[in-house]
């Protein structure tokens, strides 16, 4: 049995050495760029697709273009193209359109975000983009990485 100083001792530094520090730190939000394909609308070129974006990184982004490729009804690739966001502000939510020419909306199946092609900014790391990217939608479309 522990003297009472022992058993004080040993509780302490149980305490000092639990997780709940580290808990502490895990709640903070964990850096994000969020991409949310929002719409998709015919238009006079073809399909008007718009985007709804969050800077979460913490740092502004000068910046941001992703290569996705377009699926068809059949999922079968009918283009690769490339997006460009531009500047992205920290914090700042944008809506971006993007008229590809001779792509009818009813007929994309899927939208996938192939790598970013830019991703600058001061202090930012060029893979960051793609490595805290979440995707969503509030289409009918499968959108993601």
């Amino acid at each position: 049995m522990l003297k009472p100083v022992a058993f004080l001792r040993v509780l302490t530094a149980t305490v000092a050495m639990s997780p709940a520090p580290v808990l502490a730190q895990a709640t903070a939000p964990a850096p994000v760029l969020n991409l949310e394909l929002n719409a998709l609308q015919p238009s006079e070129k073809g399909c008007r697709f718009t985007f709804v974006v969050n800077n979460g990184l913490g740092v502004e982004l000068a910046k941001a273009a992703f290569e996705i490729a377009l699926f068809d009804a059949r999922g079968v690739v009918d283009r690769l193209t490339v997006l460009d966001f531009k500047e992205l502000p920290v914090g700042k939510t944008k809506v971006s359109r993007f008229d590809l020419a001779g792509i009818d909306c009813a007929k994309v199946s899927r939208v996938l975000i192939n790598h970013a092609t830019e991703c600058s900014g001061a202090g930012i790391e060029p893979a960051a983009c793609m490595r805290q990217l979440k995707a969503s939608t509030k289409t009918g479309v499968t959108f993601g990485l």
